[in-house]
């Protein structure tokens, strides 16, 4: 099936393309939410994230388990949108989990989804160098995670100003 990285900065845009590209796909959708509720704001946020899906959806929260989540969600779903990588990155530094191995598990899960799936991720690269270790680390971990996710899947697009600029 057909795999799309749907990759942007803050604000880009790049939640709702990825959401309109699932929504293209008729049938029951699954929405996979990495971000969990640890403030105010974010608990916001998912409420926002929340009232702009329909029906079709549903939700299955997975801060550190994706490679499970995507498996079951292929299972449930006609279409499936992560959302968003960077969240679970920022979930695993915390948790001081081994990154390799699950961004190898998370890349043979992508290869093998039976579904059309699309994962969301922030382009951490392309502003200023952060100013400590684990700010750099996390910079240069998003960078070799949106690597390895861009070799394997079908497509990938980049969100500008609300604009998909198509790179794979």
């Amino acid at each position: 099936m057909t795999s799309t990285f749907v990759l942007g900065g803050a604000r880009s845009g790049k939640s709702r393309h990825g959401q309109a590209l699932v929504e293209g796909v008729p049938g029951r959708l699954v929405y996979i939410a990495t971000g969990q509720a640890l403030d105010d704001e974010m608990e916001a946020r998912i409420a926002r994230h929340r009232e702009d899906r329909g029906p079709r959806w549903s939700t299955l929260e997975a801060p550190m388990e994706l490679v499970e989540a995507i498996g079951k969600a292929a299972g449930e779903a006609d279409a499936v949108l992560v959302d968003c990588l960077t969240l679970w990155l920022s979930n695993l530094m915390l948790a001081e989990a081994a990154l390799q191995p699950r961004f190898d598990a998370l890349c043979r899960a992508i290869a093998d989804c039976p579904k059309p799936l699309v994962l969301v991720a922030n382009e951490v690269g392309m502003g200023i160098v952060p100013e400590t270790s684990l700010g750099r680390r996390f910079r240069d971990e998003a960078g070799r995670l949106n690597q390895q996710v861009a070799a394997v899947v079908d497509h990938a697009v980049l969100v500008a100003a609300g604009l998909p600029l198509v790179l794979k």
